[in-house]
C-alpha cells in the first residue's frame, strides 16, 4: 500500500512539473526542467551518461524524458523492461542507469539493423551491454515471444503500431507496472492507442513532459 502511495505521489509530481515547465520547456534543452544537467553518482553513472551525450542522435527523446524513464524505472524498482524503438541506444542508456541499481534487464526492439548496431557499440562503450538485449526485425512479430512479469515498458517506434505493441505487451505487464508512450501531446495524435489506455477501467493515463502518455496497469 505504501508503495503504491508514493508512486501515485511520484505521478503528480511529475503532472505538476509538466503543468508548470509548458511547452518552453523542450525549447530549454532538456535538463531537469531546471536548466540544471544530470550529476553522476559515481564512474560507472559517469560514464553512462558521457556515452549518451556523445550519442548519434537519431529520433531519439529528449533528455528530460530520458531522465522521466530513468527516474520511473528506478523508483518502481524494474526488474524487467521492454522498449519498441531502440534507435541509437539513447532512451537504452537511461534505462541502464536505473537497471544497474535495480538489478533489472532491458528488451528492447529495433528495425532497423543499422541502428541496433550503433545502439549495441553505444551499450558497450557504456558498460552495459550486459544488461540490454537488443532484438532486430519487425517487432509486430518478434514481441509475440514476450514473456512476463514486466515492469515497465517505453513505447516509440512507427506511430501507427502503438496499439499493436500495447495489446502485445499488456497481458503481460504486472500490476503497478508502468506503460510510457512517447510523441503524444494530445489525444488526437493517436488516437487508437490513447482510446485504449483511457477507456480501459483497469488502467490510469496521464500526460507528464507534454508528450509523454504515462499509464498505470492497476492494482
Amino acid at each position: 500500500m505504501h508503495f503504491k502511495l508514493r508512486l501515485t505521489a511520484l505521478l503528480f509530481a511529475c503532472a505538476l512539473i509538466a503543468c508548470a515547465q509548458g511547452p518552453r520547456s523542450r525549447m530549454a534543452g532538456g535538463g531537469d526542467g531546471y536548466g540544471n544537467p544530470p550529476l553522476a553518482a559515481d564512474d560507472a553513472e559517469k560514464r553512462i551518461l558521457e556515452v549518451a551525450e556523445a550519442v548519434e542522435r537519431h529520433l531519439n527523446v529528449p533528455r528530460e524524458d530520458g531522465r522521466l524513464i530513468r527516474l520511473l524505472a528506478e523508483s518502481i524498482n524494474a526488474k524487467s523492461a521492454v522498449e519498441f524503438g531502440t534507435s541509437t541506444g539513447y532512451s537504452g542508456l537511461w534505462f541502464a542507469l536505473a537497471l544497474r541499481k535495480t538489478g533489472g534487464k532491458l528488451t528492447t526492439f529495433e528495425y532497423d539493423p543499422g541502428r541496433a548496431e550503433t545502439a549495441r557499440a553505444n551499450f558497450k562503450r557504456a558498460g552495459v551491454a550486459d544488461l540490454i538485449t537488443v532484438i532486430v526485425g519487425d517487432a509486430h512479430e518478434t514481441a509475440k515471444n514476450l514473456k512476463g512479469p514486466i515492469d515497465i515498458v517505453f513505447i516509440d517506434a512507427d506511430k501507427p503500431g502503438y496499439r499493436d505493441y500495447l495489446d502485445k505487451v499488456l497481458p503481460h505487464v504486472r500490476p503497478g507496472g508502468l506503460i510510457l508512450a512517447h510523441n503524444i501531446a494530445r489525444v488526437s495524435q493517436n488516437q487508437e492507442y490513447m482510446d485504449a489506455v483511457i477507456n480501459n477501467p483497469a488502467l490510469e493515463t496521464i500526460r507528464v513532459n507534454n508528450e509523454m502518455a504515462v499509464t498505470l496497469k492497476k492494482r
